[in-house]
């Protein structure tokens, strides 16, 4: 049994209002099913908030993903989830960390830094190539944070 407000978020959908990196997580990694709302009335004193119960079975098996890189895809797209994707991605504190990323990433693997293309320009090539540019976080369902991840591990850019 949760506070309403929070139940509602752990089922959010894309598009809803209260749809936030929390329903995403909650979302990829198990099933959520609304059971039922429990009204004030039903406990002594009445509390000041509604609440419902939740199910919530895991997924079995889990998705085989990274849960800190999913979660650090996630709270970039999220920092503002109203903005597009690409406004998220410009900051230089993001741009600085998948630098950073990158460049550790090809350190440990002998590989080659690129030198001729910034990462402002790699990360807003990934953006198009996945046609998620231009999209909202609020808007964006699993899968489309599942391939705007996979499309930034082909480039060897991890948030992690």
């Amino acid at each position: 049994m949760f506070q309403r407000e929070f139940a509602l978020r752990l089922i959010a959908r894309p598009g809803d209002a209260l749809y936030c990196r929390l329903s995403v997580n909650v979302q990829m990694w198990a099933h959520v099913q609304h059971i039922m709302k429990v009204g004030r009335n039903n406990f002594r004193p009445p509390p000041q908030v509604e609440s419902s119960v939740v199910r919530i079975t895991p997924k079995v098996p889990p998705p085989p993903i990274n849960f800190e890189e999913w979660d650090g895809l996630l709270r970039i797209c999220f920092s503002r989830k109203n903005k597009t994707l690409s406004a998220s991605f410009k900051p230089s504190s993001v741009v600085g960390l998948l630098q950073r990323n990158y460049q550790t990433y090809c350190a440990q693997n002998s590989l080659l830094v690129e030198d001729t293309v910034s990462m402002k320009e790699k990360i807003q090539k990934v953006l198009e190539e996945t046609g998620l540019a231009e999209e909202r976080a609020a808007k964006c369902s699993e899968g489309d944070f599942l391939k705007l991840l996979q499309a930034f591990r082909e480039e060897n850019i991890f948030f992690c």
